[in-house]
């Protein structure tokens, strides 16, 4: 007997295996794993702009040294941007070591540095571009063009949902959409019903969510019913229409999710001491702790991937204002989600990842003065994970001496997809698509796993 995946990939390149995998979407949820699970579900906080590893979490005493000397590499000046005469410069941030584990991170890091031995830092992690649209899209889709599944994507796909009255993956953006905008969690090839569903940054978190007064639940019902049999009927006669049967199942979706976020979304029912925890109703955290309180309760309601949001990190001037503002934003809300995801047990099955597009560069120009900053960097970043099946208390790789490289546990960012997908109880080569005329995957042709930071 084959099972449904050995079935979809027996279809081979017919326009049935498009038609089939729709119906993926709609089974009852359930385990699809390959292997045994370390983690059930994703929360994803996206520091978008290029956080500097070397001010956050990566240490550079030899910049202390280097500090305004010329930068030089190889005999030759060379960036990762800019032509013409580049200094190092040394990190604004002193440095303290956290907990049992002595991880090291910036001083400013108040708050996280409580919670530093739930911590796997990873120091190894290198993508491909320079440019934020395009380092983005590999990050969020493991590729550069925009145009492929994000991670969310994927594993909702993989794994369907727990909750059948809410979208199985969901992004909490700023105002502001990241550069590349909604590409960042598009369902791309794989059908639409697997895309990341956006809750905005201001006003109704949905639009439309309520209905008018006049429209009872009951008037709903026998219009979705109405439609639904005018859509069978096309359906039936254009099976290979996988948009039509994704729209379908939207509408049921939106049905009956006007019975549940209402409340998910409505953090009164919090205590004030969890209000006072994730820093809500007191500058600068409200914002961003609002949104970690709400992953919490998202994941608790079985929503598979939460993406959250935080920019722009994107600090080429005056570094230490910059850095300094947004880690004072996040710090206390990050901290917060990792205690209360602990305190509830969640922890063990949830795995919490911090992460840029890229990081920074040693050097920079002098601009402005004093304002010192730093370039774009994608050979070096810092990404630290939590919970659902990773070391916790550890470092994990290194950079050179001065941050500019990734030289010890060096991975590309399929690699990191590919170790996700693994923790999620996925593999990566078994995880397919048929599109385009061959089956494709997360990693685009395959990576391995980071053992290092698995527990």
């Amino acid at each position: 007997m084959i099972d449904r995946r050995d079935f979809l990939f027996g279809l081979g390149a017919s326009l049935g295996s498009a038609a089939f995998t729709t119906l993926l979407a709609d089974d009852t949820p359930g385990p699809k794993a390959h292997h045994p699970a370390r983690a059930k579900r994703v929360i994803f906080l996206m520091m978008e702009g290029g956080p500097s590893h070397i001010d956050t979490f990566d240490p550079k005493p030899k910049l202390d040294e280097l500090h305004l000397k010329e930068f030089q590499r190889g005999g030759k000046m060379q960036s990762a941007m800019a032509s013409g005469k580049r200094y190092y410069v040394k990190s604004p941030f002193a440095f303290q070591s956290c907990g049992e584990s002595g991880a090291t991170m910036a001083a400013n890091w108040e708050h996280l540095a409580k919670v530093a031995d739930d911590i796997c830092f990873f120091r190894g992690c290198q993508v491909d571009s320079v440019n934020h649209p395009t380092a983005l899209y590999q990050m969020n889709t493991g590729s550069r063009f925009g145009a492929d599944p994000a991670i969310g994507a994927w594993a909702t796909y993989g794994l369907g949902s727990e909750n059948r009255d809410l979208p199985g993956f969901i992004v909490l953006p700023e105002v502001s959409h990241p550069q590349g905008g909604a590409a960042n969690w598009s369902n791309g090839f794989l059908p639409t019903t697997f895309q990341g569903t956006p809750l905005r940054a201001s006003g109704p978190p949905i639009l439309d969510l309520k209905p008018m007064p006049e429209i009872t639940a009951d008037h709903q019902r026998a219009n979705l019913d109405l439609l639904k049999s005018l859509n069978e009927v096309h359906a039936a006669d254009h099976p290979a229409q996988a948009e039509l049967r994704a729209r379908m199942t939207s509408y049921e979706l939106a049905f009956r999710m006007q019975s549940v976020v209402p409340d998910l979304l409505d953090l009164g029912r919090e205590s004030q001491a969890t209000l006072d925890l994730y820093g809500i109703g007191r500058d600068p955290t409200d914002e961003f702790g609002r949104k970690c309180l709400l992953a919490r309760r998202l994941v608790e309601k079985g929503v598979r991937f939460v993406q959250l949001y935080a920019g722009s990190w994107d600090s080429h001037d005056y570094l230490e204002r910059a850095h300094g503002s947004l880690v004072r934003r996040v710090d206390r809300p990050i901290a917060a989600l990792l205690t209360d995801l602990k305190r509830t047990g969640l922890l063990n099955d949830t795995l919490v990842i911090w992460a840029g597009e890229f990081g920074r560069s040693p050097d920079n120009g002098v601009r402005m003065g004093t304002a010192f900053g730093r370039d774009h960097n994608p050979k070096a970043m810092t990404i630290w994970f939590a919970g659902g099946g990773v070391k916790a208390g550890q470092t994990v790789g290194a950079t050179d001496d001065t941050g500019a490289e990734a030289v010890e546990c060096v991975h590309h960012v399929r690699d990191l997809h590919v170790t996700l997908l693994h923790l999620l109880g996925l593999d990566d080569n078994k995880l397919t698509y048929y599109h385009g005329g061959r089956f494709k995957q997360l990693s685009q042709f395959g990576g391995s796993v980071i053992r290092e930071i698995v527990a």
